[in-house]
């Protein structure tokens, strides 16, 4: 019981930093100073968190990161995700 739970762990720590880094390129990511990379990962998460809890679009994260850096409408909604939270 207590390895599957931390299997389970791992693959839903390993996805979410797969996701991070082919959605949000945060393996290339430069920033090494301070506290940044550790300020700079948890807006990443955050923003993840908020796109995959706006439902009204159907689309991958990549698609709707886009549509909202081009989208200023789309752009509130995701964010309005973050204060339902």
């Amino acid at each position: 019981l207590n390895g599957r739970v931390i299997r389970q762990h791992w693959g839903i720590e390993n996805q979410v930093h797969w996701t991070l880094d082919v959605t949000f390129n945060e393996d290339q990511c430069r920033i090494r100073s301070l506290n940044s990379p550790q300020n700079l990962a948890l807006l990443r998460r955050m923003a993840l968190n908020a796109i995959n809890q706006e439902t009204t679009l159907r689309r991958s994260v990549r698609q709707k990161k886009k549509r909202a850096a081009m989208n200023d409408d789309y752009m509130m909604q995701i964010l309005k995700c973050l204060c339902q939270a």
